[in-house]
């Protein structure tokens, strides 16, 4: 591509860029590990959501061995309604070999840091630049939507020549004696001014030589090949409670929200047209060898979207009058009003912060 478009581009996008706009406290610090905590947070998270979050991760572990040496479920529980558990499974392996591997001093060159667990090129690249001036461009949605609508690239951003082409031109157009910055203007200008919806095309500094504009493409641009299809799942978690307890398991295996809690779950393929249909499966046969399960209560439905998924969920209280086996295979008994101190999947916190009121059975 044009060189001299290049540096128009590099250089009215420094010239835009004033330091103290969209104040953020991850901004302009040099420390890797505060800069890593912010990038993994805001992975698929909204600012205004991860802020909160960052400012606790901080709080509660100020060094990299202070996360490191953490209970795992205290972590979770810490990150607790962030959603993408895979994130903080992977920042906390990422830590202990940080403690382990490199005696507590975070990486400072980009391959150890891009070896890191759950870290990516882009989160390399920031932590590179951002904390230690390495010359390495970094490539997020905003950055892709920035680069493909100035350019006029019509390559899709998910497909494995439009990477390797948004890799290159985002590379050709860092300014390499001051990455942090040109980093940081980028992805700045992306959220604020060169947004998905409704751009400040007005305002903008690139206007004289975007090819989206000129070509009435800045809503077309960018493009992607692949459309997410949403998985539909039917949960119905069995609420056991037997004298102030409730029976809780674990979520392991390689499926959504590992390592949160829950009560014991049946999946079902589509929405029962009673509940009598759960006596069917087989768990509700090993339950009921703890005790006889007399259901007391059936909530209304609780609906959680993810990614790739759309969770139902229905929950049936069940009073078991009986003394039951202390535990059977993963479950456990626990009080109940203390299983806030586990971490949930948030479709369960809402189901424990409703104040509906359901009929008895």
């Amino acid at each position: 591509m044009d060189t001299t478009k290049k540096a128009f581009f590099r250089q009215a996008l420094l010239d835009w860029y004033e330091p103290g706009q969209r104040p953020l406290p991850w901004k302009g610090i040099k420390n890797p590990y505060h800069i890593w905590l912010s990038e993994i947070i805001l992975q698929q998270t909204r600012v205004e959501q991860g802020l909160p979050y960052y400012e606790k991760f901080i709080r509660h572990y100020p060094k990299v061995e202070d996360l490191a040496t953490a209970d795992d479920d205290q972590v979770m529980k810490d990150w607790e309604g962030l959603g993408y558990y895979s994130r903080a499974r992977n920042m906390l392996a990422a830590a202990r070999t940080i403690h382990s591997v490199y005696q507590g001093r975070f990486p400072d060159n980009y391959q150890d840091i891009l070896s890191l667990k759950g870290v990516g090129p882009y989160t390399a690249a920031a932590i590179a630049s951002f904390a230690f001036g390495l010359p390495y461009a970094v490539l997020d949605g905003n950055v892709f939507r920035v680069l493909s609508r100035f350019f006029g690239i019509d390559s899709p951003t998910d497909s494995t020549s439009g990477k390797k082409l948004f890799t290159k031109l985002a590379q050709d157009c860092l300014d390499e004696t001051d990455p942090a910055r040109y980093n940081q203007v980028i992805m700045d200008f992306g959220a604020t001014l060169c947004k998905p919806q409704k751009p400040d095309c007005q305002s903008c500094p690139l206007q004289s030589n975007c090819v989206a504009l000129a070509e009435d493409q800045v809503g077309v641009l960018p493009l992607k090949t692949k459309k997410i299809q949403k998985r539909k799942r039917f949960f119905y978690y069995l609420q056991l409670e037997w004298q102030g307890t409730v029976l809780l398991e674990k979520r392991s295996g390689k499926d959504i929200w590992k390592g949160l809690y829950q009560f014991p779950l049946i999946e079902t393929e589509e929405v029962l047209k009673d509940i009598g249909g759960l006596k069917k499966h087989d768990l509700w046969h090993e339950l009921s060898q703890i005790a006889p399960l007399n259901v007391s209560q059936v909530s209304k439905p609780f609906a959680q979207t993810l990614t790739h998924q759309n969770i139902t969920a229905i929950f049936i209280k069940i009073q078991v009058q009986d003394r039951p086996l202390e535990h059977t295979k993963a479950y456990f008994w626990h009080p109940e009003a203390k299983i806030r101190q586990f971490a949930f999947p948030k479709v369960i916190d809402w189901y424990l912060g409703d104040n509906s009121l359901y009929l008895n059975l």
